[in-house]
């Protein structure tokens, strides 16, 4: 049976049996699950990052997830689109705490916070984030350390990071051999700032992930054979890039290519393209201009507003498909092809509304025209 706690839940005595221990929430933490493991999650696998050959995806690296039925399984690494612009990813960790590993959730934030001191590679070297940062709206890669075809993409720079970190693969925070890292000030702040949790994107990368036999620690050993993905229903077919031999090194030529979310058909409505606020065309009347820009921003307001609550409830129905133990890839994919008519329907819909609006608007001072003409 496959499930995942929430902080309400009370371990049975046969949960503790299995190695499943109460745990308490550390203050540092975002999002901790309420159990925690006493067997400590495999080491990270070596695997070389996809070129990313369109701009707007930033790196989520992979990660060791917990099914209590059948143990660690491990989420491959992808190119993800933020929710907004502006934000960046802290990835989640295992840390030990009151006797057992417990996992502290990721999220999306200006600032990148506190992720154990884990180093996952391409920019993540245990703290901060150094493959890319954010130039007003549009994101800069660093080439030292982000794959990215550099024919497709200009907004690059190269700068050599110089990591004093020892490089190692444990993927957990304290313990017996974990990394003894503690946040820093700064982290700290930045994990009390407000966030945003992981996208739909990432919801689905994960439930794909656990319903693969392949990625599952028990049976590859701790070396997935599947250990990046460029598109969320590939986590266990051809779209994945096989990695049990690559490394963790600043290398392209062995990188395989990864399509961002953003340009294929749009799946959830975080996949949708940000809403920007323009300014309409002017009908020299101040006046009117004024009323036209506000009547934009109030709809444009609105439909955000809509956006994000669609948003959350496609995020719900991923979390609430992971808790049920009967699900399986073609529950996944029934409920990802809801999603997909839930977005579009929206995109369509606001478009439609948007469309309307400028029409109106135009052809306000042409009716005000004609009717003095016929006064």
């Amino acid at each position: 049976m496959r499930q995942i706690f929430n902080s309400s839940l009370i371990l049975s005595a046969c949960a503790l049996s299995l190695g499943l221990i109460l745990t308490a929430v550390p203050e540092q933490a975002l999002a901790q699950i309420s159990v925690s493991i006493t067997l400590a999650p495999p080491a990270l696998p070596a695997y070389e990052q996809p070129v990313l050959v369109e701009e707007g995806g930033i790196w989520a690296p992979g990660y060791w997830a917990y099914d209590q039925e059948d143990g660690y399984f491990w989420v491959p690494g992808a190119w993800v689109q933020p929710p907004e612009a502006g934000l960046l990813w802290t990835p989640g960790y295992w840390g030990w705490r009151n006797g057992g590993y417990a996992w502290n959730e990721g999220y999306w934030g200006p600032t990148v916070g506190f992720y154990g001191g884990i180093v996952y590679g391409f920019g993540y070297s245990g703290h901060g984030y150094t493959g890319g940062h954010w130039q007003g709206r549009q994101f800069y890669y660093n080439t030292a350390v982000s794959h990215v075809n550099v024919t497709n993409i200009h907004n690059t720079y190269t700068q050599t990071i110089i990591n004093n970190t020892t490089v190692t693969r444990v993927s957990f925070n304290g313990g017996t051999g974990g990394v003894a890292a503690r946040p820093t000030a700064a982290e700290q702040a930045a994990t009390r700032a407000p966030h945003q949790p992981a996208t739909g994107a990432q919801m689905q990368y994960r439930q794909a992930a656990r319903v693969s036999p392949a990625l599952s620690g028990s049976s590859n050993a701790g070396k997935p054979a599947s250990a990046v993905t460029s598109k969320p229903a590939e986590a266990k077919s051809t779209g994945v890039v096989t990695g049990t031999a690559a490394s963790l090194r600043e290398d392209t030529s062995k990188a395989a290519v990864a399509t961002p979310a953003e340009k294929r058909a749009p799946v959830h409505a975080a996949d949708l393209p940000p809403v920007l606020h323009q300014a309409t065309a002017t009908t020299g009347n101040v006046e009117r201009d004024k009323a036209n820009q506000q009547q934009r921003d109030d709809l444009l307001s609105s439909q955000g507003k809509q956006r994000q609550a669609l948003q959350q409830k496609q995020a719900a129905d991923h979390a609430q498909a992971a808790k049920q133990p009967s699900t399986s890839a073609a529950n996944v994919q029934e409920l990802e092809r809801q999603h997909q008519a839930q977005t579009q329907a929206l995109a369509q819909r606001h478009t439609i509304e948007q469309k309307t609006l400028q029409e109106t608007q135009e052809k306000k001072p042409e009716a005000k025209a004609n009717a003095a003409r016929h006064s």
